[in-house]
């Protein structure tokens, strides 16, 4: 302990560590309010632009649990420098990019950046006080959802000042900054996992992922039914299979599935999932509904920059319970909290689902969601640091944040499949639909509320002697955030 003391300074490393998991989150959504602007520029179709999205989601799924796995066994400061650098690579591509191929490999590297946020995670748990963890990751998980939220409301004045070659020049000199800061100030974590890379499970892994989320990204447009469709989900049924089989085997596997089936961390899991659907499909879609002209039916006919602003209270919101979220957590405890957040979450999705005929609705509704997703993302970050020995931190919570990530295609494609199967004679969608899919997210959120009270509490922990005494320190004895990474 007093060797840590001396060789790291947490609040220069939060802040590092913040910066750069803040132009990543930025990268997740910066995009999505202007696709057809980047459809017109580089002379594309609609479908062909939608994989501006889906190549990232995909790389970002497969690279996450896998940089983390490296991280915990070869120094968790390198690969969140390496993730940078990759994440700066790809911001510089982007920008220059004079095709669609070009910019669609260029989200692909940026999605390696993905894999910074479980060696961030475990870089707090290694060099921060144990008091201070649960307080510090509340925030890092924090800012991955407020970025993402963050990205579209800045998207339309970054397009309208400038252009959207921006979007990635902005977060390209972040990017460079925080690695640089990296290098010099963040020190590399002592705590290793020896053994090597399994390859076959990680081809595994990336196999079914991809083929599942290629299946869930393009349903929408060849249809649920239709025989791409089904032989890819399908295929994603056998290959999940096979990795599960590999990784039982494997004497060195890419994730321990003795550790996934911890009550603490399946749990947390299941509900990542779920609140993934919901907060996905959100930012996906919200804005579409607001740029709706009002003749349809429904909309406001918002401009890109008015629909990012009423997205903008659940930014602001999101940030400020993560910023309390540590002592929310020591006075009521982490499951409370991912249980209160799935509630507000459910009631903010109803809102838009059936009161949605007024600004101050939407604006109401997006304020509830911050909240609730704020306190459920840094309940579940410190609750699966907690759950799980230092020398898994990386692979459990890059696993968290990848089916989260999962969940958010899934989200994505069951709305879109809703919203665009009822569509007027104009070809806009009717408001059915997304009354209907909102209705839908509304329930996912009830369901992860009620999967929040499967999760074990501190006491349970202690009885079954899974980390007893860190995890009831990180979620109780946490103090206030702003102490926390200050002092």
């Amino acid at each position: 302990m007093a060797d840590r003391k001396l060789r790291s300074h947490p609040p220069v490393t939060f802040a590092v560590l913040a910066l750069g998991v803040g132009a990543f989150a930025l990268l997740q959504s910066l995009v999505i309010p202007v696709l057809t602007t980047v459809q017109h520029e580089l002379h594309t179709t609609q479908n062909t632009v939608t994989w501006v999205l889906t190549a990232y989601l995909l790389s970002a799924s497969i690279m996450t649990p896998i940089l983390g796995r490296v991280g915990d066994m070869t120094g968790k400061k390198r690969v969140f420098v390496a993730t940078l650098i990759a994440l700066a690579v790809g911001s510089l591509m982007a920008a220059l990019a004079p095709s669609i191929g070009v910019m669609i490999v260029a989200r692909v590297i940026q999605g390696f950046a993905g894999g910074m946020l479980p060696v961030a995670f475990g870089i707090i748990r290694d060099e921060f006080p144990a008091e201070r963890v649960a307080g510090a990751v509340g925030i890092i998980a924090a800012l991955t959802a407020v970025g993402a939220g963050l990205g579209i409301v800045i998207a339309g004045p970054i397009v309208d000042a400038l252009d959207y070659h921006w979007l990635f020049w902005l977060p390209l000199i972040l990017t460079v900054i925080a690695a640089v800061a990296a290098i010099l100030f963040v020190p590399e974590s002592p705590v290793r996992t020896p053994g090597r890379i399994s390859w076959l499970p990680a081809l595994l892994l990336s196999s079914w992922l991809v083929a599942l989320l290629l299946a869930l990204s393009q349903a929408p447009t060849w249809g649920w039914a239709a025989g791409k469709t089904l032989g890819l989900l399908a295929a994603a049924v056998v290959l999940a299979g096979a990795w599960l089989t590999v990784e039982l085997r494997a004497e060195t596997p890419l994730i321990d599935m003795k550790m996934m089936r911890r009550p603490a961390v399946w749990t947390n899991n299941l509900v990542a999932l779920l609140i993934g659907l919901g907060m996905y499909a959100t930012f996906a879609f919200l804005p579409e509904f607001v740029q709706t002209p009002s003749v349809a039916g429904y909309g406001f006919g918002a401009s890109i920059t008015q629909s990012g602003l009423m997205l903008l209270p659940s930014a602001i919101t999101m940030f400020a319970v993560g910023v309390f979220a540590g002592r929310l957590a020591r006075r009521l405890g982490g499951r409370t909290l991912v249980i209160a957040g799935c509630l507000i979450g459910c009631g903010a999705m109803s809102i838009l689902a059936f009161a949605h005929q007024y600004q101050w609705q939407i604006y109401l509704s997006n304020a509830l969601m911050g909240v609730g997703f704020g306190l459920a993302f840094s309940a579940m970050s410190a609750l699966i640091v907690a759950a799980v020995p230092p020398s898994q931190t990386g692979v459990a919570s890059g696993m968290n944040a990848n089916i989260r990530t999962i969940g958010g295609s899934i989200g994505s494609a069951v709305m879109a499949s809703i919203v665009t199967s009822q569509l007027s004679p104009t070809g806009l969608p009717k408001e059915a639909g997304y009354t209907t899919g909102f209705a839908v997210m509304a329930g996912a959120l009830l369901v992860a509320a009620f999967a929040g009270f499967l999760m074990p509490s501190a006491l349970r922990m202690r009885q079954a002697g899974q980390e007893p005494e860190h995890a009831e320190l990180a979620m109780v004895a946490a103090g206030p955030i702003v102490g926390d990474v200050s002092e």
